[in-house]
């Protein structure tokens, strides 16, 4: 029986957590790559040059898989037209190809929290219906167990998103975009692919969100107040940024983006999310399917992120921040 497993998106930053996952498990991986090359080398890593619109490519990265985790999808986008091509339209040709591979029983996509509020922005849109897609190819496919992860925001080693913010707090700098009262999870990406394999290893189906174990989720000051604790710093600059100044900027970089032909990330659909009062997820469904729990605390996960003193991970289930 196979034990090779096929990744999309394998050079990205979850792509690597994950691929690197699958190889400390035993597993042999398959990973398709694109412009930027997978910076690991394994006896058991193969690697497949190729996009999500190159069917032939999809088809040698399924040859002789087990499963197959798809990550690949677009951030940046400038309207529906850079996202869906990508994040739906690939996530169907990825479905489709895996339907088609004899050896393929199971499909886990990693989506994102923001498919949950598809009207806040053609990214939360286009990961919707990527999940649509997804379902509708393999319901067509037969016999292929799918399901989907939808995470929070996600930290960790290579983060090129979330973590600037975070060293910029933790320099005492603390940018405050969101609403009064909003929550919103987080998940360490090595506890996202701890779920990614929990999933794939189980015959669960459908959708599932996943914390870091702290029920209620966290407030902007709370995240402050845990990264200040790990730098070893008092209280920072709260500096909180009105809307109309963050649609001002997200407007004209939006304008800029459509100039000069470059794709941005910060929009009026990515302050929309940015200022959504609930992104807080629930563990119970997922915990209660594959016995995954989270081990990875912010407070443990910040520390060598923030060249503080590594503390250990906790064991078991915990809400402790």
């Amino acid at each position: 029986m196979s034990t090779t497993v096929a990744v999309t998106g394998a050079s990205g930053f979850v792509g690597q957590a994950l691929v690197a996952h699958l190889l400390a498990s035993g597993r042999s991986v398959r990973a398709l790559v694109h412009r930027q090359s997978l910076a690991m080398n394994h006896p058991a890593l193969a690697t497949v040059q190729g996009s999500l619109s190159d069917d032939a490519a999809l088809d040698r990265l399924m040859a002789g898989a087990c499963g197959v985790i798809h990550v690949a999808g677009r951030v940046r986008g400038r309207d529906e037209a850079d996202f869906l091509p990508v994040n739906a339209e690939g996530a169907a040709r990825v479905a489709r190809a895996a339907c088609a591979a004899r050896t393929v029983t199971r499909l886990v996509l990693i989506s994102s929290l923001a498919a949950r509020e598809p009207g806040l922005s053609p990214y939360a849109a286009s990961k919707r219906a990527g999940e649509t897609r997804l379902a509708e190819e393999v319901a067509r496919g037969g016999n292929l167990g799918c399901a989907v992860l939808r995470p929070p925001a996600i930290y960790g080693p290579g983060d090129q998103e979330l973590l600037p913010l975070l060293r910029l707090m933790s320099r005492g700098v603390v940018p405050m975009p969101g609403v009064a009262g909003a929550r919103a999870s987080l998940l360490h990406v090595h506890d996202l692919a701890r779920a990614a394999l929990c999933l794939l290893d189980s015959p669960a189906q459908g959708i599932f969100e996943l914390h870091d174990g702290h029920e209620a989720g966290y407030g902007w000051d709370e995240i402050a107040t845990i990264v200040e604790s790990v730098a070893g710093r008092g209280r920072g600059w709260r500096l909180r940024l009105p809307e109309a100044m963050l649609r001002s900027v997200a407007t004209v970089n939006l304008l800029a983006a459509r100039l000069f032909g470059y794709l941005p990330m910060m929009t009026p659909g990515k302050v929309n999310e940015l200022r959504h009062p609930d992104w807080v997820c629930d563990n119970t469904e997922l915990t209660r399917a594959t016995g995954w729990q989270p081990e990875i605390s912010l407070h443990v996960g910040l520390c060598p992120l923030l060249g503080a003193a590594p503390v250990k991970p906790r064991e078991g289930r915990s809400n402790a921040t």
